[in-house]
């Protein structure tokens, strides 16, 4: 009971955000913006900062980082309150495109840093995905993460859609060890063996799509499980994702549902029901796979 009348406070004052390995905090609740553009993703930020998110995700081939940034600079929030993640496409692997790739990213933005920089993908865009030639550019691409990370202009570095195998590799090669990996997860697509590898090096795991692109809103379980805590199916499904230690990234440009996706901290879900979301786990994966990629 207390909790639901904190619940409010809990949400604009930030609930303790998740430690990454080298020391930053990271917040566990961001703001996805895939496919969001022009004004439409810079009113949505804008909401979404109204609402007591500081943690907003972009990508170099989304091409909205303009927009985020302007979107930053009119909302008069100190940077350091700010956490601001972009990626290095699968356009711009290898040592010298990745660096340039995440200058020209900080020019768009208009910052001088990103608290968080990720590879997008494992693989390189027009390499075919069975070539041994992604292996050589994703690493090199990495030593220039490294690099920009030394310089400061990356407060934390890591990766996206990074399987096992991906893993594997780049930690038995690295000089850093990636601080985070931005994969799908939800209820249907758990990927329990891959939280569990990153757990025990200490690689926390960003969620997107964690409501399953919307399709998990409309499960029977997660309706019931939703009206037995008063809360909305994506609320349920956001909690699930914190309970579980992961940062959630669910994507919208709707005002109504940017705030009601950033109030989740007004209840717990039991164990049970943890686990009983958990059941859900098909390997249903709703997004792209990158299982092919050598």
């Amino acid at each position: 009971m207390f909790l639901r009348l904190i619940s409010f406070k809990f949400t604009h004052t930030h609930p303790t955000p998740i430690l990454l390995h080298n020391g930053v905090l990271m917040p566990r609740l961001g703001l996805g913006t895939f496919k969001a553009k022009g004004n439409e993703v810079k009113k949505a930020v804008q909401w979404a900062l109204q609402c007591g998110y500081r943690l907003i995700d972009t990508a170099s081939i989304y091409k909205n980082e303009v927009e985020i940034g302007e979107a930053v600079q009119d909302a008069n929030i100190k940077r350091d309150e700010l956490f601001i993640c972009s990626k290095v496409s699968p356009f711009e692997h290898g040592f010298e495109e990745a660096t340039q790739a995440v200058n020209k990213i900080l020019d768009r933005l208009g910052f001088t840093y990103l608290d968080l920089c990720l590879i997008h993908w494992p693989g390189a865009a027009k390499v075919d995905v069975k070539s041994r030639q992604n292996s050589k550019l994703r690493g090199e691409t990495w030593h220039a993460l490294e690099e920009l990370y030394k310089l400061g202009k990356c407060r934390a570095i890591g990766v996206s859609n990074y399987n096992e195998q991906h893993l594997t590799e780049l930690l038995s090669s690295c000089e850093i060890k990636p601080m985070v990996n931005q994969v799908e997860v939800h209820p249907w697509f758990a990927q329990v063996n891959l939280r569990h590898m990153c757990a025990l090096h200490d690689i926390v795991i960003q969620a997107y799509s964690p409501l399953g692109c919307g399709a998990l809103l409309k499960d029977e379980l997660v309706r019931q499980m939703a009206c037995k805590y008063e809360c909305s199916p994506a609320q349920l499904l956001l909690r699930w994702g914190i309970q579980n230690n992961m940062v959630v990234l669910p994507k919208s440009v709707h005002a109504a549902y940017i705030a009601e996706n950033a109030n989740v901290y007004s209840f717990n879900l039991s164990e049970n029901d943890m686990a009983l979301l958990t059941s859900l786990d098909q390997g249903h994966k709703i997004c792209w796979s990158p299982a092919d990629v050598l």
